[in-house]
């Protein structure tokens, strides 16, 4: 559509709408409401997930501004899944598909009802991912706000979220550490109010990462979700979501290559979850630009960690917030040339103008980029003839101890399998626990190995053990944990070939993950290897999406079916 050209006109205006205008007459539009720009507000509020039982007010706020700028607002709903309430069984299948579901149900909503811009108000986990793929996809005026990160929970005194001390606390009382009483007040404590979850797990983490990107207004990332000033946000949203459609600013202006590479730099320098990767590579798919999961790494080697929050640290999002925020960080590191500050965002001015006047706070939360935590960034990206295709790691947050290990295979085909062998206490030092055929296809959906490391971490046992896996793990992980191992097993990649005693060898600072075996070995090995039958048939969304879905080093993103 050409500029000043509305493309709710094809419902809304002519003779032959005249039963469309009925349609809306009938639920209370009004004929100057239908002459003024549709902005759909994509409200995936629900009463299941803490980060999302306050969007209704957001929704609000945001319909407030799109009226007050001279538009009309329509709200529709998405699905949400809680990640952490569907951990640890198999309803973690769910969550990395639902995030194709959420796009494809915002383009359905969008295409069939002739929207001229949207207001996506998300939150959690896989939610945001899917509402920035839609909006690309779809690249009509868009701008993303969040609920907030909720504040930070308190526990004997000290600073408590849904990770540390809570999923941590499994593996403590495995091994006698705390007492059932202490975990039922750890249960009360960890998760105070609504928001997502306090520390910089996959929600926050792309939360600030859509600041860097430029889809979404400055303080979306750390503004809690309590705060008076995250209705305000919302409210600002719905009057650029406006401005924007007059302007003729769509999506894929602001998401280029280079944005892409801002926010990777971000999710460098604060040591965002290793979800970030699957996520910025589909909705770079989306928009066309051609991002690699080797630009990761580049970029990792230049930007020092410089943010240390929950897990990987003890600060939280709050500690940011009050910090200065991601202006402040994007701020430091734009002084320091790390970023290109000319990128197109939806304030309607350049990344380099919004973030002119932030400055730190707080040297201890945003520390100066010659005194970082280390002098490169939070994610790593290995291969080696374990991973062929590409490894992750967050390498902000393994114990350095861990950052080189070389030790025995204990294998295991399930996560469940793995988490009742950690509970039963038959893993020991040294061991390296494989958890396989949990990849996108294998699982399928890619399950988050939150329960297992957690235990692991709460039995003590974080600074003597490794777990990789085809499958992915929580934005809450800490350890040597490293996930997204590709050609996953379900495709016959190297980890489908090990057996129980091989021996692993892992060095984060080179970038290696290797098995000892030599090509001929696992070349007989793989001989003798037989696909598995599907673990989900028939009509589900699951075995559609196990058939569709591609590999997690290029973003787990769904093929077009030829």
């Amino acid at each position: 559509m050409n500029k000043g050209c509305l493309q709710s006109e094809m419902v809304t205006q002519g003779v032959a709408r005249a039963p469309h205008r009925s349609l809306f007459y009938a639920m209370g539009y009004t004929r100057d409401d239908l002459k003024k720009p549709l902005i759909g507000i994509v409200n995936s509020f629900n009463e299941i997930i803490p980060g999302h039982i306050h969007l209704r007010d957001l929704a609000q706020a945001a319909k407030l501004g799109v009226s007050a700028a001279g538009g009309t607002p329509v709200e529709f709903p998405v699905i949400g899944i809680c990640d952490g309430i569907a951990m640890n069984h198999d309803g973690m299948k769910y969550p990395l598909a639902s995030r194709e579901l959420i796009a494809d149900s915002i383009e359905t909503m969008v295409v069939a009802h002739k929207f001229d811009g949207l207001v996506l108000i998300g939150n959690c986990d896989k939610i945001v991912p899917g509402m920035l793929m839609a909006a690309s996809r779809l690249n009509i005026p868009s701008v993303y706000v969040s609920g907030g990160p909720m504040l930070t929970g308190s526990y004997m005194g000290e600073n408590a979220d849904l990770v540390r001390p809570m999923f941590e606390a499994v593996g403590a009382y495995a091994v006698g550490a705390i007492t059932a009483a202490e975990m039922e007040e750890m249960e009360q404590s960890a998760c105070p109010t609504c928001g997502s979850c306090a520390g910089l797990f996959t929600a926050n983490s792309m939360n600030c990462l859509v600041e860097a990107l430029g889809i979404g207004l400055p303080g979306n990332g750390t503004i809690p979700a309590p705060y008076g000033q995250r209705k305000a946000l919302a409210k600002l949203a719905g009057q650029q979501a406006v401005q924007m459609v007059r302007e003729n600013i769509r999506p894929r202006d602001i998401l280029t290559l280079t944005a892409f590479y801002n926010a990777i730099a971000l999710d460098m320098a604060i040591g965002g979850s290793s979800n970030t990767v699957l996520h910025l590579l589909a909705i770079a798919s989306e928009a066309g630009v051609p991002l690699r999961i080797e630009d990761f790494d580049e970029i990792s080697t230049r930007v020092p960690n410089i943010v240390k929050l929950s897990p990987g640290g003890t600060h939280r999002l709050f500690d940011l917030y009050v910090s200065g925020g991601i202006s402040a960080v994007l701020k430091q590191m734009a002084d320091a040339g790390l970023l290109n500050l000319e990128t197109k965002t939806v304030t309607g001015k350049s990344l380099g103008e919004n973030i002119s006047n932030a400055s730190v706070r707080n040297k201890e939360v945003i520390r100066p980029l010659e005194d970082p935590y280390s002098k490169e960034g939070g994610i790593a990206i290995l291969k080696g003839n374990l991973a062929p295709d590409g490894a992750v790691v967050k390498q902000s947050a393994v114990a350095r101890e861990m950052l080189k290990h070389s030790g025995p295979a204990r294998v295991y085909d399930s996560e469940e399998e793995a988490f009742e062998a950690i509970m039963e206490g038959q893993i020991i030092k040294g061991d390296v626990v494989i958890i396989r055929y949990e990849g996108p296809k294998g699982g399928p959906g890619m399950r988050e190995m939150l329960s297992p490391t957690s235990s692991i971490t709460g039995m003590g046992l974080d600074k003597d053990v490794a777990l990789i896996t085809d499958g992915r793990f929580s934005g809450g992980t800490r350890g040597a944990s490293i996930g997204h191992v590709s050609p996953e097993a379900s495709e016959g990649g190297p980890i489908a070939l090990l057996q129980e005693g091989d021996i692993i060898e892992i060095d984060i600072p080179n970038r290696v993950l290797r098995v000892k075996l030599t090509d001929e070995e696992l070349n007989a090995r793989r001989s003798g290897w037989k696909k598995p039958a599907p673990k989900v048939t028939g009509k589900s969304y699951l075995a559609r999406y196990s058939a569709l879905v591609t590999s997690a080093s290029t973003g787990a993103v769904m093929k077009t079916p030829e």
